[in-house]
């Protein structure tokens, strides 16, 4: 039995007629006739009642053909799911992002992305920066939000967002009141920072601008996540330099700084890129990347 020959009896059992039948199925009546015969020989048992006048169908028909119309429409379903995941609009796509990334780009990709394709899964993972490439390798995750840079040869990375950087204060700090910093004035001050090995695209530039200004920070107390250094800020333990966006935390006890200096530039000091295994053909993680690295959309 083929596919076709159940679509040959559905097609019969609608029109109850075999020359119509045949019309819609675009084949001659008589090689019809034979291939519903055939069928029934097959089966067992008779699908049709003929007469010269009519064509009904047996209650052994009837009921085939209630289970045969379930198969056609599991069928288009399972069609349906087939193009959809080929098309990545369908599945589920495990994202590994830094905290950070919480307070600028990754909100706007994923409601851009769900609103877009709403039938994939997605799985979120906060990971340091050198945890998302060992996930990656292993794949666990599908994409990256890290902070760059990265030298590995088997991913791919893209800068997505960049920001400035700012000083976070205590609200009691002597310099609170101030509506900007020269960095200068924070050299004999206890720095809070995290470990340079888990994102030295950031630390690198954050520490080359103090010394810019003649100082090193005095790194009293270093922390994994950006949150955790807020809240010691805010518990006067020290201060720190952070990219902007952590402002939208809106922690008590805190106050934000912009830097003020002619002579350093710290536009874009922050940023964020996207990485992902080279040459992975995954429909899903492609359809991401279209509106990772869109501008139009991110500015949307």
């Amino acid at each position: 039995m083929e596919l076709r020959h159940l679509r040959y009896f559905s097609t019969v059992a609608t029109e109850l007629h075999f020359g119509r039948a045949a019309g819609k199925l675009h084949i001659a009546q008589p090689p019809l006739s034979k291939q519903i015969q055939d069928l029934e020989a097959e089966l067992g048992f008779e699908l049709f009642t003929r007469t010269k006048r009519s064509v009904t169908l047996t209650p052994a028909g009837q009921a085939f053909l209630i289970e045969v119309n379930q198969i056609f429409q599991q069928l288009d379903r399972a069609i349906d799911i087939g193009g959809k995941t080929s098309r990545g609009e369908l599945g589920q796509i495990s994202i590994g992002f830094v905290g950070s990334a919480t307070y600028n780009i990754l909100p706007i990709m994923l409601q851009q992305f769900h609103d877009r394709y709403p039938q994939v899964q997605i799985k979120l993972h906060e990971l340091t920066t050198d945890r998302q490439l060992i996930w990656l390798r292993e794949g666990r995750i599908d994409i990256g939000l890290i902070r760059p840079p990265i030298v590995e040869r088997d991913f791919v990375s893209q800068v997505i967002f960049q920001e400035s950087v700012v000083v976070a204060l205590p609200t009691n700090h002597h310099l609170a009141a101030q509506e900007s910093l020269d960095l200068a004035a924070l050299a004999t001050e206890p720095f809070i920072l995290f470990p340079r090995e888990l994102a030295p695209g950031l630390y690198d530039p954050i520490i080359a601008i103090c010394q810019a200004v003649g100082f090193s920070p005095q790194v009293v107390q270093e922390c994994i996540q950006m949150q955790t250094i807020v809240s010691l800020v805010s518990a006067n333990m020290g201060v720190s330099i952070l990219p902007e966006s952590i402002q939208e935390a809106q922690r008590q006890g805190v106050v934000y700084k912009p830097i003020r200096s002619e002579s350093l530039s710290v536009e874009k000091l922050a940023t964020i890129a996207i990485v992902w295994r080279r040459n992975d053909p995954s429909p899903t993680m492609n359809k991401l990347l279209e509106i990772a690295l869109s501008k139009d959309d991110r500015d949307n």
